[in-house]
This record gives C-alpha cells, structure tokens and sequence, in this order.
C-alpha cells in the first residue's frame, strides 16, 4: 500500500498520508489516475455491495440482538433484587405471626419445657381450693363436737352440724376432681401449644428455604442474562469490525493483475514482451535492479561459518580494484543453483565500485572473528557432512571408531572449531584425518 500511495504522489494524484492505508482519499487519486488514462475506475461489485447489505442487516440484528440481551440482563438484576426483598419480607411476616400467637420469648420457651403458667396456675389454684375445703371441714367438724358435747343442744341441731360436715367433705372432693381435670386440661393445652410453636418454627423455615430458592433461581436467570450479553457483544464488536472493513474496501479498487510490486527501489525496466489488448501468456515484463552481485560457492567444510549479513571484501588483482560486499545467500544443501555437490552456492551484494566489474571474476574474503578463549579444534580435513546436513568427526576411541556430531565453528591455518551438546569430544583425542591405502605385496 505505501508502494502504491508513494506511486500516486509521484504521478500527482495526492492520495493523502503516505501510511500504508487505502482511505478515502487514497481511493480519488486511484480514481482520477484511472479517469487521466482514460479508464473506467473499478468500483465496488455486484457481490462487494450484496456482502455490504448482508453485513449491515446482520449487524442490525446483532445490535437489536445486545439491546435486548442487555435489557434482559437489567430486568434479571432487578429481579434478584426483588426476590432478596420478598423472602425477608415473608421471613419476618412467619416471625411476627408466631410471636403474635404465642406470645412472649419467655413464654415460647416456657411452652418448651413444659413449665406452663396455665398448669402453674390451675396446680396453685387446686391448692388452695383443697386448702380451703380442709379447713371447712375442720370448722364443721369443731362446730359439730360443741354441738355433740352441749347436752342443751337439740337432735336437730345435731342433725344439722352433721350434715353441714358432710357438705363440707362433698365440697373437699369436689375441689380435688376439679383441681384435677384443670391442671389436666392445662397440661393438655401446653402440649398442643409446643406443637403449635413447632408448626410456627416450620413456617419460619419454610418461608426462609422457598426465599433462598427465590433468590438462587432469580440469580442464574441474571447469569444466564450476562452470558447473553456476552455473547451478543462479541457478536456486534465482530460484525462492526468486519462491516468497517469492508466498507473500506467499498471505493475505487486496484486490480492486483494491473499493478506490479518491486521489494525494493529503483529497478530498470530490461524486456517489455506484452502488448495492449494482447493476451497475457507467461512472462509480460522482466526488470533488473542497478546493484552487482556475485555467484561463488564455499567448501562443504566452510560452508556452516559463513551466514547471511555477514561483510565480505571483494577484491579484483588484475584492475587492482577493491570494494565491499555482504553475504546475501547461503544455499541450504550442496549442489544446488550451478555449483557442484561438493560445494555450497554463495551469494553475494557488492556494495558501490569506482568502475562496472559486471562479467569479472574476483576474489572474496569474509572476515572471521576469534573465538576469544581455548576452543576445541580439529583438522579441516577431518570434518565431513552426514546425509542430514549436520556435520561430524569420526573419533578414534582405542582402536574403535566412532562418529560424532559437531557444531563447527570459526576456522583458520587448516583447523576449525568444534562443539559437541553431548561432551562426547575432549581435547587430546584422535580423529580420522583420511585413510592410507595398504601397498601392494610384492609376488614371490
């Protein structure tokens, strides 16, 4: 896209801030570049402006979608709200009714243990009603002696006394059967009276178990409404990003087969092949850029030391010209692009030269830098590659040879340094540098 921006800029079709976005105004100047040739600019398709209308019906749904999700979830916040406020208010209802009907605390728990007041009552009043009887009868029973004993007296009156403490022992029975049947009755009231505070207690837990399962079943209904929103917002945000990207790409287009990419500027256009209105077949265009490189190759063994970016001095013997260079390419394996399977290509981007070298053959060196401390070295000639492109000794370990893995590293005067990950490799041990062929035996 900068490409492009800075391309318009040139031609002078302001297309706004060279930053890399096609924006409004990056879509004029497309279309008046395309107006300037005499060209019809490329707006949106029939399938652009159907997906448009598609996009926006769906993101008007989605929006509706989050509004309602969101008042669903407004409406569950109330309701766990309301559910809080119902089941107390229900628990302290259940409260007051038992406190209504049964009085005091201090009388709940008298009910409990049986110590009613009706039964202290009824026993205190028994009581005293046998008190009371007993000490009639005593007073019948004195007035009947003096009776008795007055000879004055008649048989009537002896009669009479007689009968008054007859009365009176009826009345003392009378007193005890009834004090009996109260304190009985009473008894019979409190035990209902600790059932009824049972059944009371029961409303009260009941009335507070139906408001925590108000409550639990209100808060998943609030839940299950935030999950909604949720899922509806990302839903809107996804389709609100998509929609605003497409309406981006709604302007003026540029063909990707009408226009061409270079990575890097300036380059000279070498071979025009194409022509207008022509059908395009293979190759329309080939194009060179104005900076020199070199093929060379490196020796399999000095092939893992040289890596791209690496600084290379070039240098030309017969013109005495020298100049400087940067490793651009280290071919992967051996045998590939020109060079043969002993041999790594290189390539390399030679910086600017006093004079063309194009068709020269010249020297490369690339500077090595030391290893700053002892290392393990070993012969050049004794570091070969395994089939896997990894490099390796061959140790001798008392007559028994065995391959070892090695990392080379920086080499000079015929050595190079090595590194095994498993410590398999100590200094002072043989390595294979080569084989002697055994002499023929002279025939006797």
């Amino acid at each position: 896209m900068q490409q492009l921006e800075e391309a318009l800029a040139r031609l002078g079709f302001d297309p706004g801030p060279v930053d890399g976005n096609y924006d409004q105004k990056t879509s004029l100047a497309v279309e008046r570049m395309y107006q300037k040739a005499g060209w019809d600019a490329f707006g949106p398709t029939r399938e652009q402006r159907a997906a448009i209308a598609t996009l926006e019906r769906d993101w008007s749904d989605a929006a509706r979608s989050r509004l309602a999700a969101e008042t669903a979830r407004d409406t569950a916040v109330k309701a766990v709200a309301a559910a809080r406020a119902i089941a107390e208010q229900n628990i302290r209802q259940a409260t007051i009714d038992s406190a209504l009907r049964f009085g005091t605390g201090r009388q709940l728990a008298d009910a409990r243990t049986g110590k009613s007041l009706l039964v202290q009552t009824e026993r205190a009043r028994g009581t005293y009603s046998a008190a009371m009887a007993d000490a009639d009868i005593k007073t019948q029973m004195a007035d009947r002696a003096l009776v008795v004993l007055d000879p004055r007296q008649t048989e009537m009156t002896k009669a009479a006394a007689e009968a008054k403490l007859r009365v009176a022992r009826s009345a003392q029975r009378k007193v005890r059967v009834e004090a009996e049947l109260a304190i009985e009755n009473a008894t019979r009231e409190a035990s209902l009276a600790n059932e009824r505070i049972k059944a009371a207690e029961g409303a009260v837990k009941a009335a507070s178990l139906e408001g925590e399962r108000s409550v639990r079943a209100a808060q998943e209904q609030q839940t299950l409404a935030e999950f909604d929103v949720k899922v509806a917002t990302e839903r809107y945000e996804r389709l609100d990003r998509e929609l605003a990207a497409a309406r981006a790409k709604l302007g003026v287009q540029v063909p990707a087969d009408e226009v061409v990419f270079i990575p890097s500027l300036p380059i000279r256009v070498h071979e025009v092949t194409a022509s207008v209105a022509g059908n395009a077949t293979g190759p329309v265009m080939s194009v060179t850029d104005n900076e020199l490189s070199i093929d060379s190759q490196l020796a399999i063994e000095a092939a893992p030391l040289v890596k791209p970016g690496m600084k290379v001095a070039v240098d030309e013997q017969a013109l005495g010209i020298k100049a400087n260079g940067i490793v651009e390419t280290v071919a992967n394996t051996p045998g590939t692009r020109g060079v043969d399977g002993y041999h790594f290509y290189l390539g390399v981007k030679v910086e600017s030269t006093p004079v063309a070298l194009a068709g020269f053959s010249v020297r490369l060196a690339i500077p090595i830098e030391t290893t700053k401390g002892p290392v393990i070295a070993v012969p050049t000639s004794a570091l070969s590659l395994a089939a896997d492109g990894t490099s390796r000794v061959l140790v001798d370990r008392s007559g028994r040879q065995e391959y070892v893995t090695v990392q080379p590293g920086l080499s000079t005067g015929g050595y190079v340094e090595v590194s095994a990950s498993d410590e398999r490799l100590a200094p002072g041990q043989m390595v294979v540098v080569g084989y002697k062929t055994a002499e023929p035996t002279a025939m006797k």
